[in-house]
């Protein structure tokens, strides 16, 4: 029965990572502090998301899977200590923490020579718990190894004119020889999903090395290098009969983490959009109905938010059970014209109220929460806020 009583208003807050400054949990969790200072009864639904890259595993640990650990090896052979999510059936891993670029120098010989081997390792491991849902987050790789060294860790072999050849992208220039049917025997009956945003080919000047090199600490030598290497990598494949390889090649997403897009692809991997599998992995769709407002946001609002990043992808989701979605960053480099053909009802940047930056880091935590009363004041219902007067 209808008492005439108002209901406290619910607060879906789904933040990507802040990098450089707090992970996304700790965003979501400083934004909820904030809007339960003004609305201290609001119902508030705090779920970390991300886009395939950093915080894809933190978003599966949130979801309710479970933290699983081993060591393998990073992309210079050294062992890491690695976590990945997983419920004995789906497994929620991350690349970079095996292969990314936290764990390499920045300089030509590295990116020439740092290898995705570790990230088969841990796929490996996954298979051999017992898991046949993969979902391998891309993203802040070291490498542009074609996934080469994640196949060969998975049991493929790969050979130049001496033997196994050396790790690492410049080396396969070198490849004669691959077969495939000694990989790990678990991959066929399972579910591989390759999640992230990045839409590049593997080859040209929109592939792995042209664009992603420079990061890693290519020069243009070492660019040159990577992607003589690439090319030979997709020659040999093809020529040894994997389906499609030059096809795959060209396929949106297998210039992803230098290349392991591709590698993933040709162990039969089915590429989405990181942000989706994100949200499906946390059941958003279901959680944000009846919502009375969403927060997203990340570190930085830019174009290539537009490309579809994790802000995008919560609001859009939020618009299809017609909730409006809030935007916040630690800066906002939109234009007005371009906010305005986004999903956001509004945009909030840490900058606003901390324009030196080196302070806004800092201060990430204090801001957030300002930004959390401020937004759950001005946009929620006023009969809402004040609920409990």
């Amino acid at each position: 029965m209808d008492d005439g009583t108002i209901a406290p208003p619910r607060i879906v807050i789904a933040p990507d990572t802040f990098k450089g400054s707090l992970g996304a949990k700790y965003v979501a969790e400083h934004l909820a502090l904030g809007v339960h200072r003004a609305v201290p009864k609001a119902d508030v639904d705090v779920i970390p998301v991300a886009d395939g890259g950093e915080g894809t595993v933190a978003a599966g640990l949130a979801s309710g899977l479970n933290p699983v650990e081993t060591f393998v090896h990073g992309p210079f052979g050294q062992q890491v200590r690695v976590v990945y999510a997983s419920d004995g059936r789906t497994a929620v891993l991350e690349l970079a923490a095996a292969a990314g670029l936290h764990l390499s120098p920045v300089d030509p010989q590295a990116a020439r020579t740092a290898s995705t081997y570790g990230v088969g390792q841990l796929i490996a491991h996954a298979l051999d718990s017992g898991c046949r849902r993969l979902v391998l987050g891309v993203g802040g790789s070291a490498t542009t190894d074609g996934g080469a060294g994640m196949l060969q860790a998975l049991g493929a072999d790969v050979r130049g004119p001496e033997g196994t050849i050396d790790p690492g992208g410049a080396a396969l220039a070198q490849v004669q020889e691959v077969d495939l049917s000694g990989v790990h025997p678990q991959l066929a009956g399972s579910e591989f999903i390759l999640a992230g945003d990045v839409q590049n080919p593997l080859l040209g000047p929109d592939g792995a090395a042209a664009v992603y090199g420079p990061q890693k600490g290519a020069d243009q030598d070492a660019i040159a290098d990577l992607e003589s290497g690439l090319s030979r990598w997709v020659q040999v494949l093809t020529e040894a009969g994997v389906y499609r390889a030059n096809e795959l090649a060209q396929a949106p997403g297998a210039g992803a983490a230098g290349g392991a897009g591709f590698g993933a692809l040709i162990l039969g991997a089915r590429r989405r959009p990181g942000v989706q599998v994100v949200l499906d992995l946390v059941e958003f769709s279901r959680r944000v109905r009846g919502a009375d407002l969403v927060i997203t946001g990340e570190g930085r609002l830019d174009s290539q938010t537009l490309s579809g990043k994790t802000p995008i992808g919560v609001a859009t989701a939020a618009a299809e059970a017609a909730v409006l979605t809030i935007a916040v960053a630690g800066r906002n480099d939109l234009t007005c014209e371009e906010v305005a053909q986004t999903p956001f009802t509004a945009v909030y940047a840490l900058a606003d109220l901390e324009p030196d930056a080196g302070r806004s880091i800092r201060q990430a935590g204090e801001l957030l929460e300002k930004l959390g009363a401020r937004i759950a004041t001005k946009h929620l219902w006023q009969d809402l806020v004040h609920a409990d007067s």
